[in-house]
């Protein structure tokens, strides 16, 4: 009977954490994952084994007994024993000889994605026993299921506009054949993260499937600037209506307003225009501020008329 090193099929040292077999055996159950890898016997047997070797070590009791067995197996080896007639009947008894029930999810999963055939080696059930369930129970006497495990999370990116942050919008992806209609709120900014249920990775042995969520990026707007919900604007102002006072038509992203300036008003000053901002996420009831700054542009072509005027009041 072949000994199955678990460690060396996680690639992984016998010191690994439980984050560190967690991440090994993700990675290449996901390489190796029948649906990934159709027809593919290779695959599939390497998939058994990166499976079985999970199930071993990331149990703190089975991996206590895998270790324990490994000193011994060792020991055999160098005496010149042979495989088969190594004990392996000491392994299959828990604390005082009581039998070990470990149960987890239906263990039919993992034996319907392999055609019927027990997903586990002759030496695993060796150690731990068969597998139980409406099938039966294998020799060995232990019932065994196989643990969920949760598929894994995927992100992708997603590009909007200002005015799409601003009024909220959508959009389409296709998954498997699938088409999706993703919402993204109003008010998301970039790394606002959408959320997408049971659309990541496939679970594991009745696990559920992971998510999916769409990180978004808004691309800048060429008209403004935005610091949390507040907007910024520029604005262009003549002369005369700076220094006389008037109205001016403000650009938002809802449409354009009305706001009168004070006669005297300087280039550069700012005037704040209330909940005419971002809508706030969660809350698109709720707004910032929008911040019109002024840009006064001088005439640069005058009439004789008007120099003249210029001239006068530079004399007063």
């Amino acid at each position: 009977m072949e000994y199955k090193d678990y460690y060396k099929i996680l690639d992984l040292e016998k010191n690994a954490t439980e984050k560190e077999i967690k991440a090994a055996f993700r990675k290449l159950a996901r390489k190796y994952h029948p649906d990934v890898n159709p027809n593919d016997p290779q695959a599939e047997a390497k998939f058994k084994e990166i499976n079985e070797a999970n199930e071993v070590l990331s149990d703190p009791a089975k991996r206590a007994k895998y270790d324990q067995l490994g000193a011994d197996w060792q020991r055999w080896q160098q005496t010149g024993g042979r495989p088969n007639d190594f004990n392996w009947g000491q392994y299959a008894t828990g604390p005082e000889g009581q039998r070990v029930h470990v149960r987890y999810a239906s263990p039919e999963d993992l034996e319907d994605m392999f055609g019927g055939d027990s997903p586990f080696s002759d030496f695993f059930t060796s150690i731990f026993g068969g597998v139980s369930g409406s099938r039966g129970t294998r020799p060995g006497g232990f019932e065994y299921r196989p643990r969920p495990q949760s598929g894994e999370d995927f992100e992708h990116p997603v590009e909007i506009s200002l005015a799409e942050a601003y009024h909220g919008t959508t959009r389409l992806l296709t998954k498997d054949g699938r088409r999706l209609e993703v919402k993204i709120p109003a008010g998301a900014k970039t790394g606002t993260k959408v959320r997408m249920r049971g659309e990541g990775g496939p679970g594991m042995a009745g696990g559920q499937a992971g998510d999916l969520y769409l990180t978004v990026e808004v691309k800048p707007d060429p008209r403004f600037e935005r610091k949390e919900d507040d907007l910024y604007v520029t604005v262009p102002v003549d002369l005369y209506t700076a220094v006389l006072g008037g109205a001016l038509r403000v650009p938002t992203l809802a449409g354009d307003v009305n706001l009168k300036i004070p006669a005297g008003s300087q280039n550069g000053q700012s005037f704040r225009l209330r909940g005419k901002g971002m809508p706030k996420l969660g809350k698109a009831k709720e707004h910032g501020d929008l911040y019109a700054r002024l840009e006064v542009r001088l005439p640069t072509q005058l009439t004789p008329k008007q120099r003249e005027l210029f001239e006068q009041l530079r004399q007063s």
